[in-house]
Formats: structure tokens, C-alpha cells, sequence
């Protein structure tokens, strides 16, 4: 029996004539993935095959996969010619001694002589005559002996579906620049739109020698773990130190954070249009903080001119995107005692309801503050994560 891995994408199902463009990124993107690891690609009308590979990289790949957003399912199954007798060969190789189990037949080649009912029935009384320690449970089975009959005169027999990522293939969604603090929220708002198809860059603001070398180090790290689902990033590393103390110098404390967000944006935005990105996307959530209640979240969004911004998180609580962090591995980094530049000079009582006119005048007291995001964009780094 030839050993494959099936993979089964989700929502491209649902696409009309412009499917192969999906479908194209998402190959590119399982080839980015299982780069360095020798393989054969195989479509077969709307499932993609692995073979060929050795068997001591098979976890490895099904690790790789299981991070590729678009795909909803692989399975490691194996190949047969679609006859009766050469499925229930394959069937016996592969079925478990004890528990209860069902028979899936999926008989996409309308041509073999028996239907899908009258081919499970067949199989599972072959099984049921091997194996005395199973059973038949057709609404509550411990395991499943899944048939695939495809059109090329070939099958595949397998039982376990292992799920992936879903949503769908980074890249057909466009790209966003991704505002990246070294906290627990915004690597889970990365992760979420790069699961609906967005490409990502990202842009973090540090404030050294406020903030230390190992805070922008942990912001480096989190970018690498996401990266694992985002593919390529662009992390663009902005000093902020001068618009702080200018700010801390200038303005009333109490709206300080109200001025940083306000400031952060003009500069995410900027960089998001010299880096082609069409959107803005943070880790807000509705409530969180100081500097997320609807008043502030309308402030500090109204210094946007041309991009949306979106904020996946927005209406998830806090064990919610914890319980996502600790699933995409970055939740362990996220905790580490680093403070990043939103810590900075904080006061004692931020501003909850800041008005607009109130945050523009403050601002206005800082001395030619647009040449200070001038400096900031003049003075990026940018680091490539891989």
C-alpha cells in the first residue's frame, strides 16, 4: 500500500470562477511550507496529495501543514486501484482490532459498480468477519474507515482527519501592516487576519534607553512565532523615544496615552503606504484598557486618513485571546517582564473618555510635532523574519 498525505482545502470550495487564484495561493504557500523536505505534489480535482516522501519526515510535514491557512484537513492515507477487492485489502491493513466504527464511502467516480450505502455495507461486514473485538455504531463511532473513490480509477482508505488551520490562503487578501507591541494581544490579531487571507508586515515602536534591547528582542521572537502561520514578515522597528518626551514635556499626563496611540497611528499609516499595505491592523479589544473605550478608540483613530483599520479582537474577552495565544505558541513570550514603549512614562489616571478637541489641543502644545514623525519614518529599521 502507498502511504500519501491527503490534503482537503475549506472555504476555496465556495469560490466560483476565479477559484484556481486561491487555489494557486494556497500551493504556493504548501511549497513555501515543505521547503527542504523532498516530496511529490499531486492535484487531484480538489484534493491535494503528498507522496513520495520518507516516512521519517512524515510528522514533520503534517506539523507544517497544520500551519498552513486554507487548509482544513489532511489525513495520511493509503492509495489503492478502485476495485472492491483492492479497497477491502486496503481496509483490512488499516482497521483497528477494538471499538465501534463506521464505514464512509465518498464515491466521486460514478462509474464504480457499487454505491456509496451498498460499498460501506460490503466493507463493514468484511471488517465485522476479521475483527471480532469491533463493532458497527453509525452515529457514535471511536473510529471511522473513510473510502475516497476518485475519477482517475484510483482510491484512498484512511481514518483519522487531523484539523488544520482553515480560514483561507495568506496572500489573496491583500496586505496589512500588522501595529506589533510585545503584549498578548496584537501576535493573536496577526494570526487572526492572516487566517481570513491577509499578508502581513508589521511596525513596533520602541523607546530605548526607556525600554531595553530585550524588549525589542521579544517583539523579534513573537514576529518569528507568528510568522510560522503568517509566512514572510517585514517587522519595521520605529524610535519613539523623542515624540514621547515630547509629549511627557508638553502635554496634560493624564491624556498621554490618547497622544501615543494618536501618534502611533499617523506613523503606521504612512509606512503602511509606503509599504503597500492597505489596512491597519491592531490588537484592540472594546473595554480592555484606558486607551481602548469606544471615546478613545474614536480619538486615536481619527488622525487616519486613507486605510482601514481593523481590530479582530474587538469584541473577544481576555481568556479568549489568551486561550488563542497559548495555541499559536506566542503566549509564553507575550509574559516575559519586558515592557515595551506603552509603558513608558504612564500615568496614574489615564484619560477614559478623551474628546477630540481636547487631545488635538494637547497635541498642538508639542513644537513642530509633524518633523518628529518625520524623524521617526527617516530612522526605521527593518527586520526581515522568515
Amino acid at each position: 500500500m502507498d502511504r500519501v498525505i491527503l490534503i482537503r482545502y475549506g472555504e476555496i470550495h465556495l469560490k466560483g470562477k476565479n477559484r484556481k487564484f486561491f487555489e494557486n495561493k494556497l500551493i504556493n504557500n504548501i511549497k513555501k511550507k515543505l521547503d527542504g523536505i523532498e516530496y511529490e505534489f499531486l492535484y487531484k480535482r480538489s484534493r491535494y496529495v503528498i507522496q513520495n516522501y520518507s516516512l521519517e519526515v512524515e510528522n514533520d510535514i503534517i506539523e507544517r501543514l497544520q500551519k498552513v491557512f486554507g487548509i482544513h484537513s489532511i489525513s495520511v492515507a493509503h492509495c489503492c486501484e478502485s476495485t472492491v477487492e483492492d479497497i477491502a485489502r486496503t481496509a483490512k491493513g488499516i482497521c483497528k482490532e477494538y471499538g465501534k466504527f463506521r464505514v464512509t464511502v465518498n464515491r466521486a467516480d460514478k462509474t464504480f459498480p457499487l454505491n456509496s450505502v451498498e460499498l460501506s455495507r460490503h466493507i463493514g461486514g468484511m471488517l465485522l468477519s476479521k475483527f471480532p473485538g469491533i463493532s458497527v455504531d453509525l452515529f457514535n463511532p471511536d473510529f471511522i474507515v473513510n473510502i475516497d473513490i476518485r475519477e482517475d480509477g484510483g482510491s484512498f482508505v484512511y481514518i483519522d482527519k487531523i484539523a488544520c488551520a482553515g480560514g483561507m490562503p495568506v496572500g489573496c487578501g491583500g496586505k496589512g501592516m500588522l501595529m506589533l507591541s510585545g503584549g498578548i494581544d496584537s501576535p493573536v490579531a496577526g494570526y487572526m487576519m492572516a487566517k481570513r487571507g491577509l499578508s502581513i508586515d508589521a511596525i513596533h515602536f520602541h523607546s530605548y534607553p526607556y525600554t531595553s534591547e530585550l524588549a525589542k528582542q521579544k517583539v523579534v521572537d513573537l514576529a518569528n512565532i507568528i510568522s510560522d502561520y503568517t509566512g514572510e514578515i517585514n517587522l519595521v522597528c520605529i524610535p519613539f523615544t523623542k515624540i514621547q518626551e515630547e509629549i511627557h514635556r508638553n502635554c496634560d499626563t493624564s491624556y498621554m496615552i490618547t497622544l501615543v496611540r494618536r501618534f502611533m497611528m499617523r506613523i503606521a499609516e504612512r509606512v503602511a503606504i509606503k509599504r503597500n499595505c492597505g489596512c491597519i491592523v491592531n490588537g484592540e479589544s472594546l473595554g480592555q484598557v484606558a486607551s481602548q473605550t469606544l471615546e478613545s478608540i474614536f480619538v486615536t483613530n481619527s488622525t487616519i486618513q486613507s486605510l482601514p483599520v481593523f481590530r479582530p479582537l474587538i469584541g473577544m474577552d481576555k481568556d479568549e485571546i489568551i486561550d488563542i495565544s497559548k495555541k499559536i505558541g506566542a503566549f509564553e513570550t507575550s509574559i516575559l517582564p519586558y515592557e515595551d514603549c506603552c509603558t513608558v512614562f504612564l500615568p496614574d489616571a489615564p484619560v477614559t473618555h478623551p474628546t477630540l478637541k481636547r487631545a488635538e489641543h494637547e497635541e498642538n502644545r508639542i513644537p513642530d510635532w509633524d518633523k518628529l514623525i518625520d524623524e521617526a519614518i527617516d530612522n526605521l529599521e527593518i527586520i526581515k523574519i522568515v
